[in-house]
């Protein structure tokens, strides 16, 4: 999975999807309703590297498989979603598993 450009980004996405649901599902309601802060400092600030570290690898993987700008966009997108990043994951590893078509003459 990490020897690609792809898989390095779905692994890195999956991580930061995963930071995204226990920031805002756990780890603010620990913070509001029981009155626990640690959690969003410790998960927000993971979550926060990880999305960069997103952003980073998706500017390599629209450069090096020369996406349209619509589809960074979408990628982009599915970052602030809830579970966005699962979806993705799944229309990726559709896209990393196919054989590298060789280009139109």
């Amino acid at each position: 999975m990490l020897k690609t450009p792809i898989g390095r980004f779905r692994a890195v996405a999956l991580l930061e999807g995963l930071s995204f649901i226990l920031l805002l599902f756990i780890a603010m309601p620990l913070k509001y309703l029981a009155g626990m802060p640690l959690g969003v400092k410790l998960v927000g600030w993971a979550h926060g590297m990880l999305f960069v570290l997103y952003l980073l690898l998706l500017a390599e993987v629209a450069a090096v498989h020369r996406w349209p700008l619509v589809r960074i966009l979408g990628t982009f997108i599915a970052s602030l979603v809830p579970f966005g990043t699962f979806v993705l994951d799944a229309r990726l590893r559709r896209e990393d598993q196919s054989p590298t078509e060789p280009a139109a003459s």
